[in-house]
């Protein structure tokens, strides 16, 4: 991986128990052996992850000249990298040309999302680029190509290298977890990587006890925030970006030292605004339908990228547990969540 001394891992990876297991198994197509937790308040990966791959991640290559996008999973993590790797190299939009991962952005925890038992499924015939069993590509990158370097991370600071704050540049976001979690309930039913069975009800109790991939998704955002005065990291929340877009990217322009025209700003708030966005084939994972890994009648990769959507799938009981579970994480803690807005872009 490097020529730096490796790091150990400080956690050990434990899998949850037999019947949440078996549960697990039997709402989650994609996850035939359940999940492992990893780290002290139980991030979780698919338990077919070796300890070889989590130590990779946590020892992934840092250089001063790489940037980082880091978020929990369906909290407006593409929408960030679009923006930021055009912010960062001075938006240059025909290099954006180009597909997401692997080209312009690595996707360091990638290895964990997936059981490894179920893609073989997906396999395809062997080919030099894909290795010697074929199948679907290697989203995770190189992560010792030559820098500047992209990489996206649904990876909790806690399991990301210690060094990453001191070294590079990190813009974090989060996202009201009503909002999240319906977002991840579509997408957990588009990506046949994960395939659930049920309805959102029932993912919503998964949520809510923390039984998901690279879940939980609070004491995530718990641990940025309480980092966010770091000169390295750019704190930024999903509903800002919505509610004036132009504002953030003169926020995260800032961040890395850029300063561009009003013109320059409303052509990249153009370029990102949500109608826009989903139309861009290079920001879409299409490569993901022609490999057969989605459901392309349940949707697209970019979905609606509205804040408030939650509405439209919680029932009052729903939106009541939700909120007590969300007062009881969020205690002792000033970290607070916009849920809704009058106006967004």
């Amino acid at each position: 991986m490097s020529s730096a001394k490796r790091i150990p891992l400080p956690f050990k990876i434990i899998p949850l128990e037999d019947e949440v297991q078996q549960k697990i198994a039997k709402d989650f197509a994609g996850y035939p052996n359940g999940l492992v937790s990893c780290n002290h308040w139980g991030f979780k990966f698919s338990a077919t992850v070796t300890e070889q791959e989590v130590e990779d991640m946590y020892n992934h290559p840092l250089d001063p000249r790489d940037v980082w996008v880091v978020t929990p999973p369906k909290c407006g993590t593409t929408w960030t990298q679009e923006m930021v790797w055009l912010i960062a190299n001075d938006l240059d939009y025909e290099g954006a040309k180009t597909p997401f991962i692997p080209d312009r952005w690595s996707f360091v925890d990638f290895p964990g999302l997936s059981d490894k038992e179920y893609m073989k499924r997906f396999t395809s015939n062997p080919s030099e680029k894909d290795g010697a069993t074929g199948g679907p590509p290697n989203l995770a990158g190189d992560p010792n190509r030559p820098p500047p370097r992209f990489v996206k991370s649904h990876l909790p600071f806690s399991l990301s290298n210690p060094r990453l704050l001191d070294v590079c540049k990190v813009v974090y976001v989060a996202r009201n977890p009503k909002d999240a979690c319906v977002s991840y309930y579509h997408h957990m039913r588009l990506i046949r990587v994960h395939d659930f069975l049920g309805d959102i009800e029932l993912f919503t109790e998964y949520f809510m006890k923390d039984e998901l991939g690279e879940a939980p998704f609070i004491e995530h955002m718990i641990e940025a925030w309480n980092l966010r005065h770091h000169p390295n990291l750019c704190f930024l929340f999903y509903e800002d970006m919505k509610k004036d877009l132009r504002a953030q990217i003169r926020k995260v322009a800032k961040f890395f030292g850029k300063d561009f025209s009003e013109e320059q700003v409303d052509k990249l708030a153009e370029h990102l605004h949500i109608d826009n966005f989903k139309k861009n084939p290079f920001v879409n994972f299409e490569s993901l339908n022609k490999l057969g890994l989605t459901y392309p009648d349940r949707g697209s990769f970019v979905r609606k990228g509205k804040t408030g959507d939650w509405k439209n799938h919680f029932t009052p009981e729903m939106n009541e547990k939700f909120d007590k579970w969300m007062e009881e994480k969020l205690k002792g803690t000033d970290l607070t969540f916009v849920q809704e807005l009058e106006k967004q872009d």
